[in-house]
């Protein structure tokens, strides 16, 4: 495949591409609306790199290979939606106990139960709380653009290496199906040597890798849970990504990842033309959450106002983020639907009269 470093994508052709240019030497999926052109486009690529791409039977037997490959060194993805993702759930889980590292795509559907095909941002329980049984956490990026749906795929490679972990793409259906410009990251050759496969030997005395998640010692299982969570204390410390607008004197913060941060962008351009000072915090990883920057604002703002395509799902993590010192408020449509400039306007006029009072 001739390499062109400029090319026009739709974000889920974008992730592909991102996962390729990383080094990634396996995809298994199972197509579901708005994720499909993941798995086409893979279909489409891997072969011709002489990399392995395999339908699966179920989104079961995808997470089952991905899990299969991992352990065998290889870097590996898949990609569902919505309820192909919960499908999937218990792999997930014996990834994070296995610390084995793989990259997961979803692009987000309306539900619950089938729903609809319309863009959602539904799943953020599922994904920055876990999701599958155990307590374990998985980083999840956010991007807003066919070119981070590239970039964050890129980088998803990297964290799932560096950290032993699944990792999760999550975009909104309108940000999978959108199409785009994109400028491509330097290619990087698949991975020769992984220490954590079943070629390889364990660190703390030499024997042969092996994988298992039962422990019927519970000291045991305590002492490796434990090390887990300051495993995950570590990628919270060191993995928040965001970026800021026009936040230095911001007395209302808006806070939306996805397509609803492109609209809130717009947002606050009209709210600063009517006088309110308002400012856009947009997550880049909504796990972990990147608390430290929204706490920072805190020495302007007054009231701040999470921007969502469901009923309400991060506004917890806002509220968590700042220990609730500043009232935090919501708008947001859902089912398919998109927050307007106008709506969200509106709500953040009737924010900052509250505030004023």
């Amino acid at each position: 495949m001739e390499y062109n470093n400029r090319v026009l994508l739709v974000g889920n052709e974008a992730a592909v591409y991102g996962a390729l240019l990383a080094g990634c030497d396996s995809y298994f999926g199972y197509p579901i609306t708005p994720a499909s052109e993941v798995a086409q486009e893979a279909a489409l690529l891997f072969p011709r790199l002489k990399r392995v791409f395999i339908q699966a039977e179920s989104e079961i037997g995808a997470i089952n290979m991905v899990i299969g490959a991992s352990a065998m060194g290889k870097r590996a993805m898949t990609a569902s939606s919505g309820l192909g993702i919960s499908l999937k759930q218990e792999g997930v889980s014996y990834l994070a106990m296995y610390e084995l590292p793989a990259v997961i795509a979803d692009i987000t559907r309306s539900g619950p139960g089938l729903g609809n095909i319309g863009p959602e941002q539904s799943d953020y329980f599922q994904l920055t709380k876990g999701g599958g049984h155990g307590g374990y956490h998985c980083p999840v990026f956010a991007p807003d653009s066919a070119q981070e749906m590239c970039d964050m795929t890129y980088a998803a490679f990297d964290i799932a290496e560096k950290y032993r972990t699944p990792v999760y793409i999550m975009a909104d259906g309108v940000i999978g199906q959108i199409m785009e410009t994109v400028t491509l990251p330097e290619p990087r050759p698949p991975r020769k040597d992984s220490p954590w496969s079943i070629a390889g030997k364990r660190e703390d005395d030499g024997t042969p890798n092996y994988f298992t998640t039962l422990y019927l010692e519970h000291s045991e299982l305590e002492q490796i849970r434990l090390r887990l969570e300051a495993k995950y204390k570590e990628i919270e410390k060191n993995e928040q990504r965001s970026v800021a607008y026009k936040l230095d004197d911001a007395e209302l913060v808006l806070c939306a990842f996805g397509v609803s941060a492109r609209v809130a962008l717009r947002a606050v351009d009209v709210l600063r033309s009517q006088g309110v000072k308002a400012g856009l915090l947009r997550p880049q990883t909504v796990w972990p959450f990147p608390k430290d920057a929204l706490r920072g604002t805190l020495k302007t703002a007054k009231a701040f106002l999470s921007v969502e395509m469901n009923c309400g799902q991060m506004i917890d993590d806002v509220k968590l983020a700042i220990d609730c010192s500043r009232p935090v408020h919501l708008v947001s449509r859902c089912s398919g639907n998109i927050p307007s400039v106008a709506e969200i306007v509106a709500r953040a006029q009737e924010v900052m009269k509250e505030v004023t009072k």
